[in-house]
């Protein structure tokens, strides 16, 4: 697991939801998940192939997706309904970009599919990989999220 590549993906996950939806996140304690399950209410996952190959998958708990959310349309949003499923796999496309141009800078180039949305109570998100699964969780004002990364070794 290479820093210089996982980082950036972390950096963009600040950057995107300060920048669009004017929410400050804070990382937690980064981990290596061990199961499927998803730790949050509605997921983002996405494919990433070139220099290196993996995943890396969004999951928000429902009241801090829906403050993103409402921050977005600058209108309440109480639910998760197909508009926030929408803003999740937007948001996966954002964050993954932006890691993207980071990582561009160093000399790596990565490019990614289109983000696979998926809600509901203890789904399941599943990366492609041969190396571990990097989970870091992040506090916002509304709720948690969190990032995780997964590239063959």
């Amino acid at each position: 697991m290479d820093v210089k590549i996982i980082n950036p993906f972390l950096e963009a996950a600040v950057n995107v939801l300060k920048t669009m939806a004017m929410i400050e996140a804070k990382p937690g304690k980064p981990f290596i998940k061990k199961d499927q399950t998803a730790m949050g209410d509605v997921s983002g996952i996405i494919g990433i192939t070139g220099d290196a190959q993996g995943s890396m998958s969004l999951s928000f708990e429902a009241p801090c997706i829906c403050a993103i959310v409402t921050n977005l349309f600058g209108m309440p949003v109480n639910e998760i309904n197909e508009e926030v499923k929408d803003a999740v796999g937007e948001m996966t496309n954002m964050i993954c970009g932006d890691a993207r141009r980071r990582l561009e800078g160093i000399g790596i180039t990565l490019q990614a599919g289109t983000p696979t949305v998926v809600a509901g109570e203890n789904h399941s998100i599943t990366h492609i990989h041969t190396g571990p699964c990097l989970a870091v969780p992040f506090e916002t004002p509304n709720g948690q999220f969190v990032v995780e990364v997964a590239f063959n070794d």
